[in-house]
């Protein structure tokens, strides 16, 4: 049974206990992304996940956490998203309160050495050169740069070249003191693990976190009329495109059947859009659909690899399943199937530990509750042909239409021309 644990200081911890299994996970979410940045350290909060790994109090040394972490045959990573940052590391079960005591220290203890930070500079921007030669991930910034322009929403992640240049040791003192407290951070621990071992040595490491009120991260503004376009040129043997429509935010209750509309539309190989884009016009290998939900905004996107002759035809192809989730009621053998795949692959992410860490802390972080998984099973399975509609009929309107495209492509007007719904 999952625990929620609230120490004095406001610091959130998750204890997912599970009696099987070989691994255990620590997860350690802070309230810090790049939706918490001013335009003068756009990107900051993804350097600083980076500094964390390059020295601490305790381990001073560069290399030392990573060596230490190698040595018990570990994994671990940090990632950096919008809304938060994560730091984790997953190994053998009896490994496990080292592991917690690394992760903590480079969460708590990092020290930001001005030459470290000279050095993980050129690292960073090196990742942002790697994202630029990869379009099928760049064209995801261009799209959140397409529906929410210049504020923290639409700003990537990675942040700027010239922002991250200018960046020093005090800007990440700073930024750390003010959003790296206590109430702002939860820390998960999945896996076969003694509670109350655990919960001593995380109340030990994590008790003396400061208390202070968190930081509110600067709200999003939504305004769209009309279908909006960016194209970005590129010599590419495809096009890359995302076409997608403002939706809502993570508290919304029909994020269930958003879900489940999504699912429909591009999730699995026998989904509509897989069956018409790859098998019958044979123009993709990749087409996907996905909804992505933040604190105050979000949307659902279909993203895709297209040969480029067909790729006029494959965005009139999506248009059109939009329009037929809006006017055709889902199938009760479809709409049973789709729920299939989506139970059955959110079960099996929960198969590891890392996977649980996760479903839990995310949305912890998010909505402030751990996530229950018969609750979430049995909202999918509550979702009915006629709600699947009613939200098409809202989401898919022409004054919500985004569409963003790198390739071979100068002229935005023939995008234009065709991204309607009529």
């Amino acid at each position: 049974m999952v625990k929620k644990i609230i120490l004095k200081n406001g610091l959130r911890i998750i204890l997912a206990p599970r009696r099987e299994g070989l691994a255990s996970t620590v997860l350690v979410l802070v309230e810090a992304g790049s939706e918490y940045e001013t335009k003068k350290i756009n990107g900051l909060s993804h350097f600083l996940e980076h500094l964390c790994f390059k020295g601490t109090l305790k381990r001073p040394r560069p290399g030392m956490i990573a060596e230490e972490l190698d040595s018990l045959g570990a994994e671990y990573n940090a990632f950096t998203s919008q809304e938060f940052t994560g730091y984790w590391a997953k190994a053998e079960s009896h490994k496990l309160p080292q592991i917690i005591d690394l992760v903590a220290d480079l969460y708590l203890n990092p020290v930001f050495n001005p030459k470290e930070i000279e050095k993980e500079r050129g690292v960073v921007i090196e990742e942002i050169n790697m994202y630029e030669d990869m379009p099928m991930r760049k064209v995801q910034d261009l799209f959140t740069e397409l529906l929410y322009g210049d504020q923290p929403a639409g700003w990537d992640v990675a942040g700027s070249k010239k922002v991250l240049m200018k960046l020093k040791q005090e800007d990440f003192l700073k930024y750390r003191k003010e959003h790296y407290c206590a109430p702002a951070t939860v820390v998960v621990v999945a896996g076969k693990f003694k509670e109350n071992e655990v919960l001593k040595q995380l109340k030990s490491l994590f008790g003396g976190s400061p208390k202070k009120p968190k930081r509110v991260k600067p709200k999003t503004n939504e305004k769209q009329n009309k279908p909006q376009v960016l194209v970005k040129f590129k010599k590419a043997d495809q096009s890359h495109l995302v076409l997608g429509v403002r939706t809502f935010d993570v508290f919304d209750k029909r994020r269930y059947v958003l879900e489940v509309l999504s699912a429909v539309l591009g999730a699995g190989m026998s989904s509509r859009l897989f069956k018409k884009i790859r098998e019958e016009l044979g123009a993709a290998y990749y087409i996907r659909s996905g909804a992505d939900l933040f604190l105050d905004h979000g949307y659902l996107e279909v993203s895709s690899g297209v040969n480029h002759p067909k790729v006029f035809e494959v965005i009139r192809a999506v248009l059109q399943e939009f329009k037929r989730l809006a006017e055709e009621p889902v199938s009760a053998t479809e709409l049973q199937k789709t729920k299939d795949h989506l139970i059955g692959g959110l079960i099996l992410g929960l198969e590891t530990s890392d996977g649980v860490a996760s479903f839990h802390g995310e949305q912890e972080i998010l909505m402030g509750s751990p996530k229950e998984l018969e609750k979430t099973i049995k909202k999918i399975k509550g979702v009915t042909s006629g709600e699947i509609m009613s939200l098409a009929k809202v989401i898919f309107k022409n004054n919500r239409l985004n569409l963003a495209v790198i390739g071979p492509y100068k002229n935005e007007a023939q995008f234009r021309k065709i991204l309607t719904l009529k």
